[in-house]
């Protein structure tokens, strides 16, 4: 494959989904191109605005928090993963209103509540409070909604 193809394929690709550095550079290892003419394809896209980390970053954190309800912990994990800088992290971060981030909390809170058979207090407040922080919402926070 030559740089232009590996370029009109990724721009394909990052046009399709919004896509981090990571994922298109994880795609391009397969191509056999070297590694200079990966970075080169990935300079290629950044310019031309397929590729753009902050976007990414929101993009992922609306989608992951809207649509799989998860807490900012496992969001930022998975960012990480995906070797997302800091910087985008944070600011993809603060597109989770704390008002919003306290409703959905509260809503996960009430549905697993209605759905756990009737046990004592302790061990139904553990259940909570495990199916919470496994959601990625701080331990802290889960702990008081819970008090």
């Amino acid at each position: 494959m030559t740089q232009k193809e590996a370029l009109e394929k990724m721009a394909k690709y990052c046009a399709y989904q919004e896509r981090c550095q990571f994922e298109v550079r994880t795609k391009l290892f397969g191509t056999g191109l070297s590694e200079d003419e990966i970075e080169n394809v990935i300079c290629d896209l950044i310019e031309q605005n397929f590729l753009d980390e902050l976007r990414f970053s929101k993009a992922f954190v609306r989608g992951k928090f809207n649509a799989k309800s998860w807490g900012k912990i496992k969001i930022k994990q998975h960012l990480k993963q995906k070797r997302v800088s800091g910087f985008c992290i944070k600011k993809g971060l603060e597109e989770i209103s704390s008002e919003d981030y306290y409703l959905k909390l509260d809503e996960l809170l009430q549905k697993k509540k209605d759905l756990l058979t009737a046990e004592d207090e302790f061990t139904k407040k553990q259940k909570l409070a495990r199916y919470l922080i496994g959601k990625g919402f701080e331990p802290e926070m889960v702990w008081e909604e819970l008090s």
